[in-house]
């Protein structure tokens, strides 16, 4: 019996469910994690330039390269574990290494990533963190650590999946321009849950911050939107009051429809992005399991009081762009219609004047028929009268009563020719 045929693409789409595995971390280890976007269309950029960027730090530590098309890396980096992702709009690299150097989040720790390659990156920095991974060693460690490394307003801290660990990160930028997040591990806590706990941070701040970019369109379009509803409620109360020619009404809503459709159409993806982004973190910080550690904020908490807030801002002015769009359609249309009466009154108008038209040159056609019976006649009768005047002299018929005679018969086959003329002519 043959073999059944596998479908081409069966191994490829298994495997990409294993192709990005989480990384292994003991502790203590340190984390220098980074994320580069292009400005602009981000989503269409060159990917070979993102390859070429990796390639030129492989190179520098003499590291093996991935596969051409390959979306992802993970290998030895010198002292680290580089991992290294594409994703639609960004790429990401973070080094793990072990140990801890002697300054909490060091600066020097990012040094894995040289300066001068930093600055030939195809895109600009999203966002860049350094996490510290430590053994657990007792509340009052953990405290004073948190007290010294983080700001105390913004600080969120929640113990996660199960006690394994104790997370902490204020989402703040420091001066050397990193964030900084800690991960205190539990005894016994192993590599691979260690290396999740990590991932897992890296994700919320890239899409926390990606997701803040819809939120800076919005800020953006604000004022250009308000200046479009105000122009939209002229306009629509112009309609109401009929003060203006339906017809300069209509090219002015025109206007604003074609400008309404062009703003849908350059934030449609940044919207919909927006919106996954935010789905993602919500959905990263849930398979945590956060538990609260000493009364303070958690992740969840956070992000509820300061991130949540700009997302509803997002879907709301989303939904009022879609509002406006949808009210400059029916505006449209309601105008378009009281055109189409106006003009059709108006076309209602010329035919009835058309028909009078008509109707007078039907009867001038008739009178014009009329006299021409009555001119040929006359020259018919004169014409007979011209060829009968000798028969008359030898009948002895005077010249009057002979035109007298043919002036009937004249009149009458001419107006039996002309009406046999016209009826052949319809």
């Amino acid at each position: 019996m043959p073999p059944i045929d596998d479908h081409p693409l069966r191994y490829a789409l298994a495997n990409e469910l294993h192709a990005r595995p989480f990384p292994s971390l003991g502790a203590p280890a340190t984390a220098a994690y980074l994320a580069i976007k292009q400005p602009t269309d981000a989503a269409k950029r060159d990917r070979a330039a993102d390859r070429a960027h990796l390639l030129a730090l492989l190179d520098r530590y003499g590291a093996p390269h991935p596969q051409p098309d390959a979306t992802h890396y993970f290998g030895q980096l010198g002292r680290y574990m580089l991992k290294w992702e594409s994703h639609t709009e960004f790429v990401t690299y973070m080094a793990l290494g072990d140990g801890l150097s002697e300054r909490p989040f060091d600066p020097r720790d990012f040094e894995v990533f040289p300066e001068d390659w930093l600055a030939e990156a195809p895109g600009q920095r999203v966002t860049s963190a350094l996490i510290r991974v430590t053994p657990w060693e007792s509340d009052e460690v953990l405290r004073d650590e948190i007290s010294r490394c983080f700001v105390a307003e913004s600080v969120a801290v929640a113990r996660v999946l199960d006690n394994s660990a104790v997370i902490a990160g204020d989402f703040r930028i420091d001066p050397a321009g990193h964030l900084r997040f800690q991960v205190s591990v539990a005894p016994g806590t192993g590599e691979r849950r260690i290396g999740r706990i990590v991932q897992r941070l890296c994700e919320i701040e890239t899409y926390k911050t990606m997701s803040m970019l819809g939120f800076s369109r919005v800020r953006d379009m604000g004022t250009r939107m308000g200046d479009i509803d105000g122009r939209l409620g002229r306009l629509m109360e112009e309609m109401a009051s009929a003060s203006t020619p339906a017809d300069q009404t209509l090219g002015h809503l025109l206007d604003v429809s074609a400008e309404l459709e062009a703003m849908v159409a350059q934030s449609s993806f940044r919207f919909g992005a927006t919106e996954a982004y935010a789905k993602i973190v919500d959905q990263r910080i849930e398979v945590l399991r956060e538990e609260r550690f000493e009364g303070r904020q958690t992740f969840a908490e956070f992000m509820m009081r300061r991130f949540s807030p700009a997302m509803r801002t997002v879907t709301s002015t989303q939904a009022r762009l879609r509002n406006m769009s949808d009210r400059a359609l029916r505006a449209g249309n309601l105008l378009r219609t009281q055109v189409d009466v106006a003009r059709s009154a108006q076309n209602q108008t010329l035919l009835e004047s058309m028909n009078r038209r008509a109707d007078l040159q039907l009867r001038l056609q008739r009178t014009v028929e009329g006299l021409s019976v009555v001119a040929i006649s006359y020259y018919a009768v004169s014409l007979a009268g011209y060829l009968l005047y000798p028969l008359g002299e030898v009948l002895g018929i005077s010249k009057g009563m002979i035109t007298a005679l043919v002036t009937l018969p004249v009149v009458a086959l001419v107006w039996w020719m002309i009406r046999r003329i016209r009826q052949r002519m319809h």
